[in-house]
């Protein structure tokens, strides 16, 4: 009997189908893994990409200077610091020890030729990316080397360490100021959509009104009085990149609403808050899913922007804005256009594609076709 019984098929959510849908679209399913790695590996930059050693052999002793701060004295180097291979005692005006930080590749020289079983680890990269190369052949900018891969910037700045951070705090703050905005938007979009009446009347002029503040106005006006920071910058974006997504959940819930399962959650008895949140809000977040790698993109312009006309995160901070500005004023330096317009255009094109691919396994009407 139960080999001739009709094998029983379990069903499968929604979410999983788009999912696998996603998968289907190669370019985008591999773009958000090389996307998802770059992100993951830009945490792991002081270990990578740092003038600081992440280990240093000492007498027999172990230092992690990755992790705390080291003077010179700790190696046995008193009062002595060690810049450009030069060494200076430094002093006060009392005559007393200035102490400074160790400096690690100099460290690493010095116990090499002394062979007495010290050792220090260095990043891959031996370079900070607020570190100045003054001491290299010719004024900056310095053109592509052996030594410096991308060259440096106008400041003597190795360009390829600083791509490398300006990548974690653009993608950081687009991921930031696009959370905040989201989640802001939404709550507004349901209250609105949910109880319409006359609280969405007041709330789509209120929503009119602050959508008709200028936002350029605003940063130079705030960035004027308080010092531009991440979290400020952040703040300002976040305050007005919620509005577009609040039109979106507001026709979301205005249309689910109306459906049938509302009704029946209605008739049981449920609260106003559980039918919005339990009910709606999952059937409600296509519009989110869909913007999302777009908004990300927009916001990733926008603090490049703020930094290009000087409004944004302030030197030395790595920034692709700051380095597009001096690229602008060292027009003939070519590195300084050509390797962090490549950076942008690899990371925002990665992106689309990862939005392409999910705005087709999101849309609506691939489940909704008769079979």
């Amino acid at each position: 009997m139960s080999d001739l019984a009709p094998a029983v098929q379990r069903s499968v959510s929604p979410l999983r189908l788009r999912l696998r849908r996603f998968r289907r679209f190669k370019r985008g399913y591999y773009s958000f893994l090389i996307l998802l790695t770059a992100y993951f590996l830009s945490f792991m930059l002081p270990f990578l990409m740092n003038n600081r050693a992440i280990m240093v052999r000492y007498e027999g002793n172990y230092y992690f200077p990755a992790f705390r701060n080291y003077f010179h004295d700790t190696f046995g180097l008193g009062s002595e610091s060690i810049v450009q291979g030069k060494v200076f005692n430094q002093k006060d005006e009392y005559d007393r020890d200035i102490l400074s930080e160790a400096e690690y590749r100099s460290l690493k020289e010095q116990f090499a030729n002394a062979d007495a079983g010290n050792f220090v680890l260095l990043p891959p990269i031996p370079y900070s990316p607020t570190e100045n190369f003054l001491d290299l052949e010719g004024n900056p900018p310095h053109s592509p080397s052996e030594k410096h891969w991308l060259g440096t910037d106008d400041s003597g700045r190795d360009l390829l360490v600083r791509l490398a951070y300006g990548f974690r705090y653009s993608l950081s703050f687009s991921l930031l100021v696009a959370g905040v905005a989201y989640l802001f938007g939404t709550l507004v979009g349901a209250f609105l959509g949910y109880f319409g009446s006359w609280l969405d009347i007041l709330g789509q002029r209120l929503v009119e009104i602050w959508g008709a503040i200028p936002f350029l106005y605003t940063v130079i006006i705030l960035t004027s009085v308080f010092t531009p920071s991440f979290v400020l910058l952040a703040l300002i974006l976040s305050a007005f990149g919620w509005m577009g997504i609040t039109y979106y959940i507001r026709g979301e819930f205005y249309r689910e609403k109306a459906k049938d399962y509302v009704a029946a959650a209605i008739a049981t008895g449920e609260g106003n808050l559980t039918i919005m949140i339990k009910h709606i809000l999952p059937n409600a977040l296509t519009p989110i899913i869909a913007f999302a790698p777009f908004a990300i993109v927009a916001n990733i312009v926008a603090l490049v922007s703020l930094d290009f006309l000087g409004f944004g995160l302030q030197p030395p901070t790595p920034s692709w804005g700051e380095m597009l500005h001096q690229a602008k004023n060292n027009i003939k330096v070519w590195h300084l256009s050509v390797f962090p317009l490549g950076a942008m255009f690899i990371t925002l094109q990665l992106i689309v594609f990862i939005g392409e691919a999910v705005r087709e396994a999101f849309d609506p009407k691939v489940f909704s076709r008769l079979r």
